[in-house]
């Protein structure tokens, strides 16, 4: 029975912790864009430019 008397609050604690936590994500914009960062791994920026010259391979190179 001590025990609880010890997790109770402790647990209670964590559990506010993590919620100040959340409430603080969500009023300095974490979650604002959630699909923005996916899709712009999908494509190139404009101005990369590829090389029109293959880079050479010698074979003696190792």
């Amino acid at each position: 029975m001590s025990n609880l008397l010890l997790l109770i609050p402790i647990a209670l604690f964590l559990g506010l912790l993590g919620l100040a936590a959340f409430l603080w994500s969500l009023r300095s914009g974490q979650f604002d864009d959630m699909e923005g960062a996916a899709n712009r791994i999908l494509f190139d920026d404009e101005d990369d430019t590829i090389s029109s010259k293959p880079k050479k391979i010698n074979k003696h190179d190792s």
